[in-house]
């Protein structure tokens, strides 16, 4: 009775969220759900109400987890039925798996293939007969002149120095940039800053176009930039990759609508809304990305490749059993239009991959 009494002492009649009136035996609020409390927040019940929140989120996620992997097609069945409150938001529940998983292959993923890519010096391996016949030529020369092998290699490095083109032979006015189409334009202003930069090592954008006489225009610093940094990423391509991986959870989650889109007019006689299409399809890509995941972890713990292609297989088989149950659709229909959604599915990710990439360079 104490502890009833001590409860209410701290209830008020106005709610401190909404302003909705209340009773003094509400113990939420029925406009916004908050609790009716007018004690000032205590370290306890700080924790309380965080883990209280963590471990509600929590026990939805783990039913909408296994719901996912080992029942296809369900939670979607589910969530447009109404069934929701079990599930965790298929939006929120996306946004947080797509995160893990990109962090994990930035982890994952160190870049050997492309970083060791870089231009060695090329050797010409001859044999110890080849050299003898080449010695026996060079020092053959009509008129007793001799040269040997190391005397001849000084001289064409010499006249390689000499004969060097300098941006100058590849100089182009304002003037006459202007009266070319903008392809062949583009194509000789990149050939110059960049033979320009590599000369002379400037790379404020306005130094390098008053020594080129160039116009001060945004497109001429923006196009002087971008060889800059494509030189910078020849040089260190992780610096890109790392830029470009930052976006793509963001690129995904606009890319996902789109495919959406097709999949809502390959069902379109179906009792589908577009809504609903778009649900289905968060939740596939989620199960992707946690299978993809799992796969880069095993992958790290065991170094096997094969567990990525695994992963692969079992998403295919997946989304085939995910279309068949959500759709309730025939065999032979599904099959169709499951190898159809994947070809469009290749399609709009190439372009959006070039789309990505080249949008990338550009806000770089």
């Amino acid at each position: 009775m104490k502890e009833e009494h001590s409860v209410i002492k701290y209830r008020g009649t106005i709610c401190l969220n909404c302003n909705h009136p209340l009773d003094v035996s509400d113990n939420f609020c029925a406009n916004c759900g908050q609790t009716n409390s007018v004690k000032k927040l205590s370290f306890n019940e700080y924790i309380n109400e965080y883990f209280a929140g963590v471990f509600a989120y929590d026990s939805r996620i783990n039913l909408t987890l296994f719901t996912l992997l080992f029942k296809p097609g369900k939670i979607t069945k589910d969530y447009v039925n109404g069934k929701r409150m079990r599930y965790a938001n298929p939006f929120r529940f996306y946004l947080s798996v797509s995160i893990i998983f990109f962090i994990i292959y930035g982890f994952s993923n160190n870049y050997d293939g492309i970083l060791n890519a870089e231009p060695e010096n090329i050797k010409t391996e001859l044999s110890e007969e080849a050299l003898q016949d080449l010695n026996k030529d060079l020092n053959e020369i009509p008129g007793g002149v001799k040269v040997n092998l190391d005397s001849l290699m000084a001289l064409q490095e010499i006249r390689d120095t000499i004969t060097k083109k300098t941006y100058k032979e590849k100089y182009i006015s304002q003037k006459e940039m202007d009266s070319l189409s903008l392809l062949s334009s583009l194509n000789k202003q990149i050939d110059l800053y960049n033979t320009f930069q590599e000369e002379t090592k400037i790379s404020a954008p306005d130094v390098a176009l008053d020594s080129l006489a160039h116009k001060h225009t945004d497109y001429n610093k923006w196009l002087y930039n971008k060889v800059l940094d494509f030189n910078l990423f020849q040089k260190n391509p992780k610096i890109f990759i790392n830029f470009v991986l930052g976006k793509m959870p963001l690129i995904i989650f606009f890319f996902l609508p789109i495919v959406a889109l097709f999949n809502w007019l390959l069902y379109w006689r179906r009792n589908f809304n577009y809504m609903e299409h778009l649900v289905f399809i968060f939740h596939v890509q989620s199960v992707f990305f946690v299978l993809l995941g799992l796969s880069l972890l095993l992958n790290e713990i065991f170094n096997i490749k094969f567990f990525a292609g695994f992963a692969m297989f079992i998403f295919l088989f997946y989304l085939y059993k995910a279309m068949r149950n959500f759709y309730e659709q025939r065999r032979f229909k599904t099959i169709v239009k499951f190898l159809i959604i994947n070809v469009i599915f290749l399609i709009l990710a190439v372009i959006a991959t070039a789309f990505t990439l080249l949008a990338s360079f550009a806000m770089f």
